[in-house]
């Protein structure tokens, strides 16, 4: 969960989301080092009154910053290719779940279940609970259990919406007529915020998106009064 004046990113709550914080850690440096020697070049450059008027043809210079970049994004891209392929689809997911955007709350239906499905509506501010956020709350959280893989498969209804939750590293369009997937792993117990990251109308501030994740015999006790409500 976000707060005030935050300048990071939330708590990882997945591997992916892990993985992708250690690769923006990474980015950050290397981008840091660049800006320092530039910086330190253009200081010299304008402190000192030296120069050296034989540069035109510097071969050895040439080929320093030819292969200096070449050498950085190399170093920028493979780490970005593996997680590209870690967030890859799931091949054996241990439960799926189907998110539907309409204007404007989200549906879910639990595919390894024979009568699972429900809509997720944002709680009003007036019927808001004494420790619940404002704006994001729902009526009916999507639930998963914890160290099990789950397969999201999006789409929308109407217009185009985004399924987002920044605490799992999960973000993915949810666009009509198409089904998109997002794989998760749910690193410990918790609820996991999120809202809709594509603007879809005059309420698109109000579909907000809430994971709970228990433990798998609290999620089989849920899903079993679930399944009987």
């Amino acid at each position: 969960m976000a707060h005030p004046l935050q300048l990071g990113f939330q708590d990882a709550a997945s591997p992916i989301m892990e993985e992708l914080l250690h690769f923006h850690d990474h980015a950050l440096m290397a981008v840091f080092l660049i800006s320092a020697l530039v910086l330190y070049i253009i200081t010299t450059l304008m402190s000192t009154k030296l120069s050296n008027t034989n540069t035109i043809d510097a071969q050895e210079i040439e080929m320093v910053w030819t292969i200096m970049p070449a050498i950085i994004l190399i170093v920028i891209a493979l780490p970005s290719l593996r997680i590209l392929y870690l967030m890859d689809e799931m091949s054996n997911p241990d439960i799926t779940v189907k998110a539907i955007g309409h204007q404007w709350y989200w549906s879910y239906e639990y595919s390894d279940f024979a009568n699972l499905s429900f809509d997720s509506y944002m709680v009003p501010t007036k019927d808001l609970l004494p420790g619940q956020f404002r704006l994001l709350e729902v009526d009916n959280r999507m639930v998963t259990p914890v160290g099990m893989a789950t397969r999201t498969l999006i789409t929308a209804d109407d217009v185009l919406h985004s399924w987002a939750v920044p605490s799992l590293g999960v973000k993915t369009d949810a666009i009509p007529g198409r089904l998109s997937e997002a794989s998760f792993l749910v690193s410990r117990p918790g609820v996991y915020y999120g809202q809709c990251s594509e603007i879809c109308g005059a309420n698109h501030s109000f579909m907000p998106i809430v994971i709970e994740s228990l433990p798998i015999k609290e999620f089989l006790d849920w899903s079993s009064a679930s399944e009987t409500a």
